[in-house]
C-alpha cells in the first residue's frame, strides 16, 4: 500500500441529519480525500455522516484509518471496510490516535460528540500542543449560530481574535480541503494534485 499524500481528520455526525446537504457534503469530502491520494482518519463507524465520508474515500481510491472504542464495536458501529480499522479501550486513546495520525483537522455538521472533538483539538492547538489546521466546514448554514455565539465571547473578552483565527471557516469543501492541506505543510509534494 502506497504512503497517502495527506492524513485528514474528519468529525462528523454519526447520524445523516435531515438536510439532504450534509450527506452530501460528507460524500464530497470523502470523493475529495479519495481523489487526491489521501487518507481519512476518523471515528471508525459506518453509520451517518462518517459511513458517509469513509465509503466515499474508499470508493475514489483513498485510504481509511478508522480508530473506534471496543464499546462502539460491540454496538456493531464499526466499518469493517476501512483500510485499517483500530479498536481502543477509551473515547481519549481514541481521540489522541486520531490526533496523531492527522495533518489537518476538518469538522463536517455533527452532534455533541462532533463539538466535543472541535473544540478539544482547538484546545490543543491554542496551547501548543500540536500546530495543525483545522477548518469548519459549513454547510447550508449548520454551524452560522455557533459562530455568532463564538463571536460574542470575544466581544466579552473571554476569547481573543487570535485564537479565532485558529480555525478556517468556510462553506465549500473544494476551498477548504486544500486549504488546510496546503497550510499542513504538505502541499510542495502534491502541489499539482490540488488544483
Amino acid at each position: 500500500m502506497s504512503e497517502p499524500a495527506f492524513s485528514l481528520c474528519v468529525y462528523c455526525g454519526s447520524r445523516p441529519g435531515t438536510d439532504p446537504a450534509f450527506a452530501q457534503v460528507a460524500a464530497d469530502t470523502g470523493a475529495w480525500i479519495g481523489r487526491h491520494g489521501g487518507r481519512l482518519v476518523y471515528g471508525g463507524g459506518r453509520n451517518g455522516l462518517m459511513g458517509i465520508v469513509a465509503d466515499a474515500t474508499l470508493a475514489h481510491g483513498g485510504q481509511v484509518l478508522g480508530i473506534i472504542p471496543h464499546a462502539l464495536v460491540e454496538r456493531e458501529w464499526a466499518h469493517t471496510a476501512c483500510t485499517e480499522l483500530v479498536v481502543v479501550d477509551t473515547m481519549h486513546e481514541r481521540k489522541r490516535l486520531m490526533a496523531d495520525n492527522a495533518d489537518a483537522f476538518v469538522a463536517l455538521p455533527g452532534g455533541i460528540g462532533t463539538f466535543e472533538e472541535l473544540f478539544e483539538v482547538w484546545a490543543w492547538r491554542q496551547l501548543g500542543y500540536h500546530d495543525k489546521p483545522i477548518g469548519l466546514l459549513n454547510t447550508a448554514g449548520y454551524y452560522d449560530a455557533l459562530n455568532r455565539f463564538l463571536q460574542q465571547g470575544v466581544q466579552a473578552g473571554f476569547m481573543s481574535a487570535e485564537q479565532m483565527a485558529l480555525v478556517q471557516v468556510d462553506a465549500d469543501p473544494g476551498r477548504l480541503l486544500p486549504a488546510l492541506v496546503q497550510d499542513s505543510g504538505l502541499a510542495p509534494r502534491f502541489r499539482t494534485e490540488l488544483i
